[in-house]
């Protein structure tokens, strides 16, 4: 297991995800509004704000908070306007990380993000400075009650999706950016809204670290993330096993 799964892991064994859920709605809110604004006010015909509204139910998101938010977005019902931002920097072990934030002030966020890294033995860096070893994909996720492995396996790659891998989980299907787009559209079109739908950063190649720097990795992705603005992080690491047993022991 590698990369910044490992964090999400240890985060739900270590019992903090129902802490966050406050959290969670305001970025997934920000989410909303920025998808309404930038497109139509309709989920239809807005595929961003669709996958938003997605991520929104995913969480039992109230109705009435999800179309006050695409209210405001529109500019129907006032508020803020946000503007997507991308920090990149290393974090201990000399792991790369690349922040993906929704911010309405610029120099706020970045403040908040250099102090974050700062103060959990990290540096931001320049933008570009990390991001060569990152790929930016798309991955667009089902349940396992969806389709059979090998339905979800053609019907992918039929629609010109790179890869899918299929577990008692779920099915996970990976696309260009370019074709991103297209393979949502075709999946959606045989087996309904995917649970989730999004443009990610992932690691092309990972960095070992051991549990000092692990552990102080652990803490500033945790920072990041508790951070209203940060939308998602991303990181080049691998924890073996051991180590990891023992961070959540």
């Amino acid at each position: 297991m590698a990369g910044h799964s490992q964090f999400k892991n240890i985060m739900h064994r270590k019992g903090k995800q129902d802490a966050k859920r406050g959290k969670l709605f305001t970025k997934i809110i920000r989410e909303i509004m920025t998808a309404a604004r930038s497109g139509l006010p309709d989920p239809a015909a807005n595929p961003r704000l669709r996958a938003a509204v997605i991520a929104a139910r995913e969480v039992n998101m109230p109705k009435d908070t999800i179309e006050r938010a695409i209210k405001r977005g529109s500019g129907s019902d006032g508020g803020e306007a946000f503007e997507d931002m991308r920090y990149e920097g290393y974090g201990p072990g000399g792991v790369a990380v690349i922040v993906e934030a929704l911010t309405d002030n610029r120099n706020r966020t970045a403040s908040e993000v250099r102090s974050i890294f700062t103060k959990n033995g990290g540096v931001l860096g320049e933008t570009n400075s990390v991001a060569f070893n990152f790929q930016r994909l798309g991955v667009l996720s089902y349940p396992a009650a969806a389709a059979s492995a090998d339905a979800m396996f053609e019907a992918a790659l039929d629609a010109g999706a790179d890869n899918v891998e299929s577990s008692d989980d779920g099915h996970e299907v990976v696309t260009s950016v370019e074709g991103f787009a297209m393979v949502r559209d075709a999946l959606e079109a045989k087996f309904g809204p995917a649970q989730s739908a999004k443009l990610v950063y992932r690691a092309q190649n990972t960095v070992p670290v051991g549990e000092d720097a692990a552990e102080t990795l652990f803490a500033l992705i945790e920072a990041l993330e508790d951070s209203d603005d940060v939308q998602a992080v991303s990181a080049n690491f691998e924890v073996a096993e051991d180590v990891l047993a023992k961070l959540t022991a």
